[in-house]
C-alpha cells in the first residue's frame, strides 16, 4: 500500500520554480486535485493527510532541503511505522529528457543527492519513485546552476504536460493502494 508519497525539492521563493523542486509541483497538484491543504508542518517537513478506504496516506514536502531530505522522510515512516515499500517518492532526473516519466518500485539514486539522503535514512533501495525528466546541461560542471535554474520557454509545456500526467499516476496508485506493473506501464513516458 502506498502510504507516504514524498515531492522532494528545495524550499524558498528563489527555489519555486526551478527544475530542482518539480518533485514538488507534482505533491501540490495532488494535494490541489485531492482538495488536501499541505500546509502542517511536522519532522521538518510541509504534510497533509488522504484517508483512503485502507488508511491514512501522507503527503509531505521536506523543508530540509535536497541533500537532506531523507531526514524528514525517515522520521516520518519511523513515527508513522511506514515501510520502505510503501513510500513513493518523486522528483527531478536529469538522465530524462525534458518531460519524460519513469515509475520504478526501486533502483539506486543516479548520482540525485535527495535520493541518496533518502536512502541514507531508510537504509535500503527498495522503495518507489516517480522521475520526471528535465533533461541534461549541455557541460557537467554547469549541472548545479542547471537543477536550480527555471525550465525554458519551449521545456515547460512538456513539464506541465508531465507534471499532469504524474498527478495521475499518483492519485492511481493511493486509491488502487499499490503500484503495480500496469500503472508503471501506463505511467512511463516518452516525449
Amino acid at each position: 500500500m502506498v502510504r507516504l508519497v514524498v515531492g522532494l525539492g528545495n524550499p524558498g521563493k528563489e527555489y519555486e520554480k526551478t527544475r530542482h523542486n518539480v518533485g514538488w509541483w507534482v505533491v501540490d497538484r495532488v494535494a490541489e486535485e485531492l482538495g488536501l491543504s499541505l500546509s502542517r508542518e511536522k519532522f521538518s517537513a510541509l504534510y497533509g493527510e488522504y484517508s483512503t478506504p485502507r488508511g491514512k496516506v501522507f503527503f509531505i514536502k521536506p523543508l530540509t532541503y535536497m541533500n537532506r531530505s531523507g531526514e524528514a522522510v525517515g522520521r516520518f515512516a519511523r513515527f508513522f511505522k511506514i515501510q520502505p515499500s510503501e513510500i513513493l517518492v518523486i522528483y527531478d532526473d536529469l538522465d530524462l529528457p525534458p518531460g519524460a516519466l519513469r515509475l520504478r518500485l526501486k533502483g539506486s539514486s543516479g548520482g540525485h543527492r535527495g535520493v541518496e539522503s533518502v536512502i541514507q535514512a531508510l537504509g535500503t533501495k527498495e522503495f518507489p519513485r516517480l522521475r520526471v525528466g528535465i533533461g541534461r546541461p549541455q557541460r557537467k560542471e554547469e549541472v548545479v546552476d542547471f537543477v536550480l535554474s527555471p525550465f525554458t520557454e519551449e521545456e515547460l509545456p512538456l513539464i506541465e504536460k508531465a507534471v499532469e500526467k504524474a498527478t495521475g499516476c499518483v492519485i492511481e496508485a493511493v486509491r488502487r493502494g499499490e503500484i503495480e506493473q500496469k500503472l508503471i506501464n501506463k505511467c512511463n513516458t516518452e516525449v
